[in-house]
């Protein structure tokens, strides 16, 4: 199980912008494929975007297409996710993890960190 810290959430009006970052201590992120996971109260996990490790390929969701943007700086072993023209059904908690990109799955049994929350809302 890879060790990446998720950070950057916080509360924001609906239609502005936040940066999530995922962090990884301990290992090189660029050869891993990184997906952003978002989970709202009583709902399930969805997996959101995604970047795969060889070429930077990207994948989303539908309804964050155009809105979310997904990109890697391997000189910050950081992987980020910018937010912008946020809505209130995107309030949910984010967790990044090691990701199938093909699907926008987790792998690994328990791959979740403790996540950062965000709340939009005015």
């Amino acid at each position: 199980q890879l060790q990446l810290v998720e950070s950057g959430g916080g509360l924001v009006q609906p239609g502005g912008s936040l940066r999530l970052s995922c962090a990884a201590s301990g290992f090189t992120l660029r050869y891993y494929s990184i997906g952003w996971f978002r989970q709202a109260p009583g709902k399930a996990r969805e997996g959101v975007p995604c970047i795969a490790s060889r070429g930077g390929r990207t994948n989303y969701l539908d309804s964050v297409k155009g809105r979310f943007a997904i990109s890697r700086d391997n000189t910050q072993n950081t992987v980020y996710l910018q937010m912008n023209s946020l809505k209130p059904e995107d309030t949910a908690v984010y967790y990044c993890a090691e990701a199938d990109c093909a699907f926008i799955r987790p792998m690994g049994m328990d791959p979740w960190g403790k996540g950062t929350l965000v709340t939009v809302s005015s």
